[in-house]
């Protein structure tokens, strides 16, 4: 009785948090940062790269982005017509950009970011139990089966490949989950760890890096009651991050106010950038 409630509960968690993971679709940047149809026309129709450049560092000026492209320029999407926030990517599969995105999946057939991370790490864990409780359970009918105790040729034939396909996938979760795991640790995304996001002094791979703690309550949430549970608990809305030691004044784009005023652009009070040293990457 004990062996099958186990197994329903593992069970009950595999399948909850593969549908969460499946069937939770990615979040889209907000629209304050798309272009503007007058923007977008104005931008296209310009063909004078520094008044480009102008255009877009006015634009991301108002947005609370951060990081940059890999030659300091701003992060900008021409597919999907945006200023990409902090963590943003472009997913070539979904077709469109997605929040704090980490990869596509094809094990959910879905985009995992900010809005199914947890999931997806609550899937492998779950499953990485699930292969493990049938590997040891079945483990003791592998053994009758090598004394001899087991006749029947048939259920022979069920242990083994039971046990074979159980221990398969618990090994092949074990090295995934173990490297999300890593991740969460360093509060990192596949993409980051792959590429350091670049911020205004260069690239950082530990730019997010809050300390073990923060960086499990960035993906789980601080309801620690929360944390084993397929239930949206991740701090933030996805367009902001906290970030290790980079404050305020160094944002590159809200310093050097007189840069502005020097190009005639309009100041507002939290606005600023250094618009003739912004360059153009286009991302996607």
């Amino acid at each position: 009785v004990a062996y099958l409630v186990v197994f329903h509960i593992l069970f009950v968690l595999f399948v909850w948090t593969y549908w969460k993971s499946v069937f939770t679709l990615p979040i889209q940047p907000a629209k304050k940062f798309h272009m503007s149809y007058a923007d977008q026309e104005r931008y296209e129709n310009e063909e004078r790269p520094e008044v480009q450049r102008q255009i877009l560092a006015e634009i991301a000026r108002k947005l609370p982005v951060y990081t940059r492209t890999g030659n300091g320029g701003i992060r900008f999407c021409d597919r999907c017509q945006l200023i990409k926030p902090d963590r943003c990517h472009h997913c070539s599969v979904c077709a469109m950009c997605v929040l704090k995105m980490d990869h596509h999946c094809p094990w959910v057939n879905n985009c995992i970011g900010f809005s199914n991370y947890k999931f997806f790490l609550l899937f492998l864990a779950y499953s990485l139990l699930y292969c493990l409780y049938i590997a040891a359970t079945v483990f003791k009918y592998f053994i009758k089966y090598w004394t001899g105790e087991l006749t029947n040729g048939r259920s022979k034939f069920h242990i083994l490949f039971l046990l074979f396909v159980a221990i398969m996938f618990f090994v092949s979760l074990m090295f995934l989950f173990g490297y999300h795991c890593w991740l969460v640790s360093r509060n990192r995304s596949t993409l980051e760890a792959f590429s350091a996001p670049v911020f205004q002094n260069g690239p950082d791979k530990n730019g997010f890096n809050l300390g073990f703690v923060k960086n499990l309550q960035q993906v789980f949430g601080e309801e620690k009651k929360l944390w084993l549970l397929p239930i949206a608990s991740s701090q933030g809305d996805g367009h902001f991050f906290p970030m290790r030691a980079l404050s305020e004044a160094q944002n590159p784009l809200l310093t050097n106010e007189e840069q502005w005023e020097e190009d005639g652009i309009d100041e507002e009070p939290q606005g600023s950038g250094e618009a003739s040293s912004v360059a153009i990457e286009r991302e996607t």
